[in-house]
């Protein structure tokens, strides 16, 4: 992607290493040059309302993914407003505490013009002069300001960071004119990017949907995939779910196409588990933020290439499938080796069907619902279609290719998604620090909502409570001589 912008003409240094040259006319300064801060304070979600005075909680910023706040999800009553922080427009909220790089110090701008309070764990910036606000959302949430909040965070699971280290964080600033033609131009191109963004995500769930539309219509037999259309002749297959099989196929209770295979002491083999998305797979403790050392091995169950193997708890989500290799699984899972006659590819994909999930859900059984398990036990009572051997195999050989197929272009597609992404992020950090000049790109953009200031905001506050008392005295009782 090519924005099209040219560097600016006229550069200095601005003094700090990781930011190198500024426009000439540009400032180099910290938050705590140009305004003040304060630490929020709110009381407990116990508060939350359906309806009242809008409240931004730090959750909210980790959730903003735009750098700003146009609406709450929460809301306090009044008489309850006064344990919490009121906020104006154009003031900076930052998430005092966080896990990871991109949440210590997540922030937003509260873009809402109407009375809005802010909750405890969330630090205020208020800003001494005028701003574009749209201009400080993107420059304090910007890569550059990430990498710098970053760095001032102490801890180590939960990350806090504080005003006397928020204050040192520094922002290119251009002359108000400027910021606000900046903000336009981001606005609108990163709308631009946004839209192909989720044109990219409509094709990526189109594909998917097309892709589990096939498999359901192969492995239940409505389609013959040797044709491409229905099979010549069908029967009722006496289960509600499937009503109908071709004729030629059976239904078969998984106990007649497996064996439970229960096997201990195999501990120099590899860990396998089961995935929701990517079926069994051999587990990657190196690159596992959470390595384990497996110290009671002996106590894993054997799986053979070509075994089923499934969660227990979670099959009736699709945690069932094929092992790839010689593997060991949790005890909590059940091992399912094929009898002949049987491909287990065929039947890994019948099991992820949504109807078939469902029968799982019905045979699981346990004291509470959402605890249940799939017993071994249950699991071969459960009847399944059965077409003849060879017929399961052209039926999962094509599926395999289908898969492979529209798993490639998914793949591209969020390739495309994430450079995008990316683009986006390099775009705003590369126009807010002015390594590139948006000024004549802004002049021809549409109109957009970019230009109001917080001196704007200031004064429209102003006159609405001015307008708000003058209403009020023109309608006193008394001065109305009632």
């Amino acid at each position: 992607m090519d924005s099209g912008l040219k560097p600016y003409e006229r550069m200095k240094d601005s003094g700090l290493e990781w930011l190198g040259e500024v426009p000439e006319h540009w400032e180099v300064l910290n938050l705590g040059q140009i305004g003040t801060f304060s630490k929020g304070r709110g009381g407990s979600k116990e508060d939350e309302r359906q309806s009242g005075i809008p409240c931004i909680r730090y959750g909210d910023l980790y959730t903003t993914h735009q750098h700003f706040i146009h609406a709450s999800r929460s809301y306090i009553a009044r008489k309850r407003s006064s344990h919490y922080t009121s906020i104006k427009y154009g003031d900076v909220l930052f998430a005092a505490s966080g896990e990871t790089s991109e949440e210590i110090g997540k922030s937003a701008v509260n873009l809402i013009r109407s009375e809005v309070r802010c909750g405890g764990d969330i630090i205020l910036f208020r800003p001494n002069r005028e701003f574009s606000p749209k201009f400080l959302g993107y420059a304090t949430d910007c890569r550059s300001a990430i990498i710098q909040k970053a760095l001032m965070g102490r801890g180590f699971t939960v990350v806090h960071i504080y005003t006397s280290q928020l204050k040192r964080l520094c922002l290119a600033l251009p002359p108000l004119s400027e910021q606000i033609a900046i903000a336009s131009f981001l606005d609108y191109a990163i709308s631009q990017t946004e839209r192909y963004i989720r044109a990219k995500e409509k094709l990526i769930a189109l594909l998917e949907e097309q892709k589990q539309v096939i498999i359901h219509d192969a492995v239940t037999g409505r389609i013959d995939v040797r044709t491409g259309k229905p099979y010549p002749a069908y029967k009722p297959s006496g289960v509600d779910w499937l009503r109908e099989v071709p004729v030629h196929w059976n239904l078969v209770r998984n106990g007649r196409l497996f064996i439970q295979r229960n096997e201990a002491g195999f501990s120099e083999l590899p860990i396998l588990e089961v995935s929701l998305r990517s079926g069994v797979r051999v587990r990657n403790f190196e690159n596992s933020s959470r390595k384990q050392v497996m110290s009671d091995r002996d106590k894993y169950k054997r799986a053979v290439k070509g075994d089923i193997a499934y969660n227990m708890m979670r099959m009736w989500q699709g945690a069932v499938g094929v092992a790839p290799v010689d593997g060991l699984v949790s005890p909590a899972y059940v091992v399912a080796r094929p009898l002949a006659g049987t491909e287990s590819r065929y039947f890994d994909h019948l099991f992820h069907t949504n109807e078939y999930m469902i029968e799982v859900d019905q045979y699981s059984r346990g004291i509470v619902k959402d605890r249940n398990r799939l017993y071994w036990e249950d699991f071969k009572q459960m009847p399944s279609p059965y077409p003849p051997p060879n017929e399961q195999v052209v039926i999962a050989n094509t599926i395999d290719h289908i898969g492979q197929s529209a798993n490639a272009k998914i793949r591209n597609l969020q390739q495309q998604i994430a450079l995008a992404n990316e683009y986006r992020t390099r775009l705003i950090a590369d126009v807010v620090t002015g390594k590139l000049d948006a000024g004549e790109a802004a002049k021809a953009l549409p109109d957009v909502d970019s230009t109001m200031t917080t001196a704007d905001a200031m004064r429209t506050e102003s006159n609405t409570s001015s307008a708000k008392f003058d209403s009020a005295e023109s309608t006193n009782p008394r001065q109305a001589g009632t």
